[in-house]
């Protein structure tokens, strides 16, 4: 079999740590999802990089990778003799033969000392039960989609048993059901959409790793959400009555006087709503804009301001060199 370098496929370090792997992955996975990338080939690095976090993620997995050693990556190579044995199932390891089996379906069928192995796995000969595998997949909503929720449909590739116990890919179509509220960072559990079970064992789950895409106007934290609200030097020294665009509609926001850059005007309840009923807040980030080519009346407005007013916004530094 070739060997295949998955520190290398999600770019990180051999010592890597399983948050550093796991946020590896995910960069990613969003940026060769197949529904997202429009890039050649976006589909097959989207299948190596999920191979490669499939092992990696798994601590059991990822020490028998290692234990193969560092190779160049497409190199053909055996297994040492007693790696089955030592990272098999108990029972019937020593008789695994490796003929035929690709690189990454050795890890799918991977059932470590203790673990699905244990139960008559791939490497093991039992005719016992084997639970499907779970699956994770990152999948990227708008913030609109966030705010009334939304239906997913997942187009999957997923490894299975077939009643022989060799693994295949098979197709498959998932839909989700995405409930209004979803935030970033969220993970959403379809118990039994994973793998299929192989013998009578139950069916894997899959796992949803929600991300928010970046929107042009609104910036999410948790239920909350951010928008840089531009004004005049006007609206912001004598305060007005501003229009502000919501997920609900537009709405009237009260700027009071004097005003400056980077206050945050809140907005109650016209955030994301919350599973439990509430929603979070909208936050008006305000942003102090001046005409960038201002014309001939305006100017002289803005330099009659400068000759007659006394604020100095500077004040504070005090002339005091540092």
């Amino acid at each position: 079999m070739k060997y295949t370098d998955y520190y290398a496929a999600l770019g990180v370090a051999r010592g890597a740590s399983p948050d550093e792997i796991k946020k590896a992955y995910r960069k990613l996975a969003q940026k060769y999802h197949p529904d997202v990338s429009k890039e050649a080939g976006a589909e097959d690095r989207f299948k190596e990089v999920a191979e490669a976090y499939q092992t990696l993620k798994d601590p059991e997995k990822r020490a028998a990778y290692d234990a193969l050693g560092q190779r160049p990556q497409g190199e053909e190579f055996r297994p040492p003799p007693d790696w089955a044995r030592q990272h098999g199932a108990a029972g019937g390891a020593e008789n695994f033969s490796f003929d035929g089996v690709d690189f990454g379906d050795l890890f799918e069928r991977f059932g470590a000392r203790g673990g699905r192995g244990a139960r008559g796995g791939p490497f093991g000969a039992g005719n016992g039960q084997l639970p499907g595998q779970d699956f994770e997949v990152p999948v990227e909503i708008s913030i609109e989609d966030a705010y009334r929720g939304t239906t997913l449909e997942l187009n999957l590739s997923m490894p299975e048993y077939d009643a022989s116990g060799q693994l295949r890919r098979v197709p498959h179509v998932v839909k989700a059901r995405v409930a209004p509220g979803a935030v970033d960072g969220q993970r959403l559990r379809l118990p039994g959409k994973g793998g299929k079970g192989f013998n009578g064992g139950r069916d894997g789950d899959l796992y949803l790793d929600i991300s928010l895409k970046t929107h042009r106007l609104f910036r999410a934290t948790d239920h909350d959400l951010y928008l840089d609200l531009p004004l005049s030097p006007w609206e912001a020294a004598l305060g007005a009555t501003v229009e502000v665009p919501t997920l609900g509609g537009a709405v009237k926001l009260k700027v009071p006087a004097g005003t400056s850059t980077g206050q945050k005007l809140r907005l109650s309840g016209r955030g994301l709503p919350k599973p439990r009923g509430g929603a979070g807040d909208l936050f008006a980030v305000t942003q102090i804009v001046v005409p960038a080519q201002p014309g001939e009346g305006e100017r002289a407005l803005y330099e009659q301001l400068r000759d007659q007013s006394q604020f100095d916004p500077r004040r504070h530094f005090g002339g005091e060199s540092t």
